[in-house]
């Protein structure tokens, strides 16, 4: 009397803050005694309660069958609450939901409109197989109701039960085409079918292609937009199909895309274009420019008119399909796209990435690397800022706690992420190297670029290199990338090799002096950056201060492969520096050579019980050789002013031909296949004959282990410096005082935005050493002057010399020209001199190809295709699985073996193999009933038989006079022969009479059965009859019926002749006579 209703229950519970729980199980408790009345009213608002509190949560599958009892009342009002908590509570296993069966039937066929809606509406929520069989044929009337909803309902709701049920949809078609053909059916319902065919249309589209004509006119005439959408997205998997139809649509494209302001209809229009091949049709060029040009054009208003987010996101996408087949004005929107990988939103930037490494080339790659190094160069600045500014907040804490500072705040970018700063400089690396450095015009630019990266890629802890996933890239890999990238250019372009040994032992000095001792070297890069050094040795301007900076670096390295690297570079060197054997062995070398090797030996001594096998053994071998060259150096006396002495030839010779041979060039990665394998090489034999025993002892050596785990490394370890600059703090504040973080495309970004001090300072003087001698270069006066002391160039010092100080402006003679004389007077021969001065021309870079064998294949990386670019985070299997699946979460791939023509004989690839199998299994079904037969006719048989036989009596039938004998084929040789023979024209009945034979056998029970049965005579019970012959066996005129002889009754009978033989066995003659 006094039951809550819904809006109790709800102000109730905001009134219940606190302590919700509570109160939301005590009106539990009500709906479960209000539910289970008879009052259907009071029990329609306990379910609706229920309902709202199963949305909060809380269960009420309980309820199933309570839920039916509402969907079952004559009331609309309540019938619409039971139909609400069958959607929200039913589930494909739900018990009562095969008693609801009939309920929804009875709704279909109902004659409101409105009952007749509840249950089209609920049928895609709760629909099963079984339960799709049994509505379906209630559903299909529906599509011809008056009511354009309920059609509209019905169409949509026949789609669902296709997805779990395909056969609907071979039912349902007909009417739906019907529906989709009538220019009279209302809009909504002709919407309706579109979306229901475009869903099925890229699944089946060659079932679609003859309603081209009829959707192509709905594309004009329809008015629709999200309509259009549908349809152009059906066009574009169509026209693959009909070449034709690029001709027939591309009008009406065209000018939606021109006039239409709604923005999702026009990045529809375009995407069409592309997918539909609009842009790849090669019988016009000049409109497949201009639709490419269009396209390009209001893609580009999207990012910038508008400034939604969504759109810059969708039509990056487009940009990255375009670019493939029109690269060249892809990249004319360079500004725009730039612009967007400063975008806040992250997966904006990545597209934006993917967009610029496709459109890359020889003319944009210095703006494009410039504006990424600009961003990672912010980033790792503010980033540097926020570390010293905490680390400078807990040194004050200490001091003064009770001291609170204001956050201080900054113009400058936020932190990047540091998969994203990994994923950035790989892409720089790839554009830079793509196809064998095509792209790259200055590769003094590119070293400092690649040295650039070096500093700002990020810093990798302790433990990273073991314990990263697979699927990540880690810091330490993207800087030994870096490294190898520097490595390649040192091989491959040996124009400036000496530049890249220079830039590799900068690099070594600054990690010396930048790395505090009690910090690991962690960078990825020294492997290789190593490996330029002690490769190229003798082109280092100070051998012996790189050696020094690797034998300092090497006790604080952890990971093995870079220590393997570091130790071959440090012979290398050590055999530069004290192997010339064109200088004195005089006392000074020696005691200094000894230095050096006792030095080396100190290095490599604890590198000796190394537990990874590769540093120990050429930490060993080093290490004993150095000790051999020691001994002799110590018995070598030195050189005096008598007697000159030559080194030792381990130190001059021997150490050396270790590594001076065939210089090293780049392998191409295919080379490897095809090197022939020697004939006499036994992989499976074991390199050692007590191999099990050495790697058990091995698995029982107890290696040192870190005890610091992640938490002790991330809380308690500092990390190490992320950037090599040991810039002041002043000079930073200064730089980012006149700095301007935000610039147009018409601004171009120097490399001062980019590129460390340092850097800069050694390019620009390189760059004035270079053009001093140059007229038409204008070098920086306050720079020039404070460098020379106030004279900028050779002829400001030549006039300050001859004049003094002051110049006095008046003792310049004029000369007065007479022009009118020029043309008689014989001028002088023109100066050639002048002209014939011009800067050298720039030195032509040829870049090494990778070495290979004949048939290793290409040598080079392929293209980047954007198109192939997964950096979204989502795995080609999901993106797949997802596509089957749709957004309502069911796999409809079975829908592409479906055929929706009625009686069609292509059902898909499998239906031959299902026929097939249904005869296979027809065959075995008509084996066992005839063992099932014979088995019961020997048992009847064994209980008895009259002796006298069976009656074979004639069946009624109309003979053919051409035929007068007829021949029943069965699977053996035996035959029922039947002569017929005229009666009388008195006779009612004709009746063919069978001859009678010489001899009379009664049946046989162990042979007759068998025989009969293998001449087409069926046993039912006691009666023996014949089967129609199978297909392809001759069909005789006559059917013989075998009946058990009844002793009661004795007419004439016709008497028959059944002549069984068994293969040349013994035969029996039957005569059955009544």
């Amino acid at each position: 009397m006094f039951e809550k209703s819904l809006y109790d229950l709800i102000r109730g519970l905001r009134n219940h803050k606190g302590n919700e729980k509570e109160y939301i199980q005590n009106c539990l408790k009500e709906c479960r005694q209000e539910i289970r009345g008879q009052d259907m009213d009071i029990k329609a608002t306990a379910l609706l309660k229920l309902i709202y509190l199963e949305m909060v949560g809380h269960d009420m599958s309980w309820a199933a069958f309570h839920v039916l009892e509402v969907m079952s009342s004559p009331k609309y009002h309540q019938k619409r609450v039971g139909y609400l908590g069958a959607v929200q509570s039913f589930r494909p296993d739900t018990e009562v939901l095969m008693m609801a069966t009939n309920l929804l039937k009875k709704d279909l066929t109902g004659s409101a409109p409105t009952i007749i809606a509840l249950p089209i509406a609920a049928l895609p929520h709760i629909i099963t197989p079984s339960l799709a069989n049994s509505v379906l044929a209630d559903l299909l009337p529906r599509l011809s109701h008056s009511y354009p909803a309920i059609r509209k309902k019905t169409i949509v709701t026949l789609y669902r039960l296709a997805l779990v049920y395909p056969e609907t949809l071979r039912a349902a078609w007909p009417k739906i085409k019907d529906r989709l053909m009538d220019k009279n059916e209302d809009p909504s319902v002709t919407a309706a079918i579109v979306n229901v065919v475009c869903e099925l249309g890229w699944r089946r589209p060659n079932d679609f292609l003859p309603l081209a004509p009829r959707l192509f006119e709905l594309l004009v005439d329809g008015g629709n937009n999200w309509m259009a959408i549908k349809l152009i997205k059906l066009f574009a998997t169509l026209t693959p199909l009909e070449p034709r139809l690029v001709r027939k649509l591309l009008p009406p494209l065209l000018d939606l895309i021109r006039t239409t302001p709604a923005m999702s209809l026009l990045y529809e229009c375009i995407n069409g274009v592309i997918q539909g091949g609009f842009l790849g049709d090669s019988e016009d060029d000049s409109g497949r420019e201009e639709i490419a040009t269009l396209c390009v054009n209001k893609l580009r208003g999207m990012i910038t008119i508008n400034g939604d987010p969504n759109l810059k996101y969708v039509a990056l996408l487009a940009f990255n399909r375009i670019v493939v087949t029109h690269p060249y004005l892809v990249a004319q929107q360079e500004d725009v796209i730039l612009e967007c990988i400063d975008s806040e939103d992250i997966t904006i930037r990545i597209k934006a990435l993917d967009l610029a490494q496709g459109m890359v080339s020889s003319e944009n790659l210095l703006s494009i690397v410039s504006r990424l190094m600009r961003q990672l160069k912010l980033s790792s600045a503010s980033q540097s800022d926020g570390l010293q500014g905490a680390e400078a907040e807990a040194d004050s804490s200490d001091d003064a706690p009770e001291t609170t500072r204001p956050a201080k705040k900054t113009k400058d970018a936020p932190p990047l992420p540091e998969d994203y700063i990994v994923d950035v400089i790989g892409r720089i690396l790839s554009m830079c190297s793509q196809n064998n450095y095509a792209s790259v015009v200055d590769f003094d630019w590119y070293i400092d670029v690649l040295t650039q990266l070096i500093r700002l890629a990020p810093a990798s802890r302790q433990g990273e290199s073991d314990q990263a996933l697979p699927s990540r890239t880690s810091a330490t890999d993207i800087s030994e990338k870096i490294g190898n990238e520097l490595r390649n250019v040192a091989v491959k372009v040996k124009a400036v090799r000496f530049r890249t040994v220079q830039a590799a032992e900068h690099i070594i000095s600054r990690l010396y002096t930048d790395s505090l001792a009690r910090h690991s070297i962690m960078s990825g890069a020294l492997r290789p950056i190593a490996w330029i050094a002690g490769e190229y040795a003798s082109q280092l301007l100070s051998p012996n201060d790189t050696l020094g900076h690797l034998l300092h670096l090497v006790p604080r390295i952890t990971a093995p492969e870079i220590l393997t690297g570091c130790l071959q570079s440090i012979m290398k060197l050590f055999a530069v520096v004290a192997g010339d054997n064109q200088v004195l062995w005089t006392p000074e070398r020696k005691a200094t050579t000894s230095l050096l090797m006792g030095r080396v030996i100190n290095v490599l001594e604890p590198l000796a019980l190394h537990p990874y096998l590769e540093v120990q053994e050429r930490a060993v071998e080093f290490m004993e050789l150095l000790k051999l060259t020691a001994e002799a150096a110590s018995g070598q006396s030195p050189s005096t002013d008598e007697v000159q002495q030559d080194p030792p030839l381990l130190l001059t010779q021997a150490i050396p031909s270790l590594f001076n041979g065939w210089e090293l060039n780049s392998v191409a990665h295919g080379a490897q296949i095809n090197v022939p394998m020697p004939d006499d090489l036994d992989l499976d034999e074991p390199i050692h004959p007590d191999l099990n025993r050495l790697l058990s002892q091995a698995d029982s050596l107890l290696l040192p282990v870190a005890e610091d785990n992640e938490f002790d490394v991330y809380y308690n370890q500092k990390l190490a410096p992320t950037s090599l600059s040991n810039e002041p703090a002043i000079n930073r504040l200064s730089q980012a005082a006149t700095e301007e973080i935000s610039q147009s495309y018409q601004q171009q970004a120097g490399e001062e935005s980019y590129l460390d001090p340092d850097i800069l300072a050694r390019r620009k003087a390189e760059r004035m050493e270079r053009n001093k001698d140059d007229p038409f270069y204008i070098p920086d006066l306050n720079r020039s002057r404070s460098a020379t002391g106030g004279a900028s160039t050779p002829i400001h010092n030549i006039l300050q010399n001859a004049n003094g100080q002051g110049l006095d402006i008046d003792s310049i003679p004029i000369m007065k020209l007479d022009l009118g004389n020029i043309s008689g007077s014989s001028a002088p021969p023109p100066d050639t001199s002048r002209q014939q001065q011009r800067p050298p021309p720039r030195q032509r870079i040829v870049v090494a190809a990778d070495e290979t064998l004949v048939g290793s294949g290409r040598s080079t990386p392929r293209n980047y295709e954007s198109e192939n670019n997964n950096s979204d985070g989502f795995t080609k299997s999901r993106a797949k699985k997802l596509k089957q699946q749709g957004l309502l979460q069911v796999d409809s791939s079975h829908l592409r073996d479906l055929s929706l023509e009625v009686g069609a004989d292509d059902d898909g690839p499998n239906r031959a193999d299902e026929d097939a199998e249904m005869a296979k299994a027809m065959k075995e079904v008509q084996r066992l009933r005839l063992e099932m037969q014979r088995a019961n006719e020997r048992i009847q048989i064994a209980q008895g038989v009259p002796d006298e036989g069976v009656v074979v009596k004639k069946k009624k039938k109309v003979v053919k006079k051409k035929k007068k004998t007829t021949d029943v084929e069965a699977e053996g040789e035996d035959a029922v022969e039947v002569k017929p023979k005229k009666t009388k024209k008195k006779d009612k009945e004709k009746a063919p009479v069978a001859e009678p034979v010489a001899s009379e056998v009664p049946v046989l029970g162990d042979v007759s059965p068998p025989r009969l049965e293998e001449s087409g005579l069926v046993s039912e019970g006691n009666v023996w009859s014949t089967e129609a012959p199978a297909a392809g066996e001759a069909q005789g005129d006559d059917e013989v019926v075998v009946k058990q002889a009844k002793p009661k009754k004795k007419k004439k009978s016709v008497k028959r002749v059944i002549q069984l033989d068994d293969e040349g066995d013994e035969a029996g003659n039957v005569m059955a006579s009544g």
